[in-house]
């Protein structure tokens, strides 16, 4: 049983259909464009969008400084379900459910840490990080599918 101060979770609602979110997942280009939080760009070194496959990329800060994650895609239910085992420090899964909505999908983003003290020192940065992700989601699949859908 997951400790709940252990969990960073937040949910939107996206006026796009599941598949479309979903594949802005399996795209890395697209992922690339919208992955982290406002101000920051990513390079992939590899990417591996199967069940078990390897994520390693480096996230470029605003501040000029590198990030290097190494992740694993733990399990991929196409259209419904990305679980992501973040495999560098921090260590935490993320897991993101899609279920359709009226006018779309909801997205619901939950991160679960191993450690209660590092999800606590880290909740001030991750909270908002987070929904800025969603928010770069959103502008990346609304250049993508203007007219919704």
């Amino acid at each position: 049983m997951t400790d709940a101060s252990a969990v960073l979770e937040t949910r939107r609602r996206l006026p796009f259909a599941a598949d479309a979110i979903y594949a802005a997942f399996a795209d890395p280009a697209c992922l690339a464009a919208w992955w982290g939080p406002d101000g920051f760009s990513n390079t992939f070194d590899v990417f591996e969008f199967v069940p078990g496959g390897r994520w390693a990329f480096t996230m470029h800060g605003p501040d000029g400084r590198d990030y290097p994650n190494r992740s694993v895609f733990a399990a991929l239910d196409p259209g419904r379900r990305v679980v992501i085992e973040h495999v560098n420090a921090p260590l935490f899964t993320l897991t993101v459910t899609l279920a359709g909505a009226d006018g779309g999908t909801e997205v619901h983003w939950r991160q679960d840490f191993h450690d209660p003290a590092v999800a606590a020192a880290l909740r001030a940065v991750c909270e908002p990080s987070n929904e800025q992700n969603l928010d770069r989601l959103h502008a990346a699949l609304r250049a993508r599918h203007p007219a919704g859908g």
